[in-house]
């Protein structure tokens, strides 16, 4: 099958602006492939979860018979000292869960206010 040699300026036009919109459409556009919608989704919903379990954490400090000992501990450290001894006080840990959370921990250790933060 032949086309017309005045159909090719055409269909050049319509693959340049194919791929034009394409590029636009993904860089400047918001457009998102699945799978970074899903990661996105998930770090969404990753971050509303230790938002919410903060006063979960809050209250486990408050309750604990040896909260002075550990919050005087955290204010001696700094950075990612601080953080670790947070993760080892065993209050960033979510109910059902065996191992401390990162974020939590961070989210938690500013929910505590602590001096020099």
């Amino acid at each position: 099958m032949t086309f017309p040699d005045w159909t090719k300026p055409g269909m050049y036009g319509a693959l340049g602006g194919a791929i034009a919109v394409s590029i636009i459409g993904f860089t400047w556009g918001g457009w998102t492939t699945s799978s970074s919608a899903e990661t996105m989704a998930q770090n969404m919903a990753n971050e509303e979860v230790t938002l919410a379990m903060v006063p979960v954490c809050l209250n486990m400090s408050a309750a604990d018979p040896t909260r002075a000992e550990k919050l005087a501990n955290l204010q001696e450290l700094s950075g990612f000292g601080r953080r670790n001894a947070m993760m080892e006080t065993g209050w960033a840990t979510h109910p059902g869960s065996d191992t401390p959370d990162r974020d939590l921990a961070d989210a938690c250790l500013a929910g505590l206010e602590l001096d020099g933060s």
